[in-house]
């Protein structure tokens, strides 16, 4: 068994689509229309068959309080994988990527949160 598909809640597809794909640097994979929204998913630059990230309309009622309550307490709704956090701690931040956490040690792994400008937080996780 394996993760074909994980999915985060975004306010503008459209907006999240240039977030993930300009800033972080994944890649389209899909862009289906489904009535008014669309399947659209995005994957990593270096594993084009991995698992995809649906960037999901927040437009359910549940979804609302549910990123808010993340959102104001700080908790990221998704967490990547990065082979150097300082590498891209600065090339985001060189972007214009709003970190609200910069990176730091936790244990065994750096760690940093950025903000998708869509309405979550995202841990950047390095393996020490």
């Amino acid at each position: 068994m394996r993760i074909y598909v994980t999915s985060i809640f975004v306010d503008d597809q459209d907006k999240a689509l240039t977030f993930y794909t300009d800033k972080l640097g994944f890649r389209l994979k899909n862009n289906i229309p489904v009535g008014d929204y669309r399947w659209l998913t995005v994957v990593s630059k270096d594993q084009p068959d991995g698992t995809e990230l649906l960037l999901e309309p927040s437009n359910h009622r549940a979804v609302g309080p549910y990123k808010q309550a993340l959102y104001e307490d700080g908790i990221p709704a998704a967490s990547f994988q990065v082979d150097d956090l300082d590498g891209e701690f600065a090339r985001l931040t060189a972007h214009g990527v709003r970190f609200t956490l910069e990176p730091m040690d936790a244990g065994p792994v750096r760690v940093a949160v950025i903000d998708d400008t869509c309405g979550n937080l995202i841990q950047l996780m390095q393996m020490k």
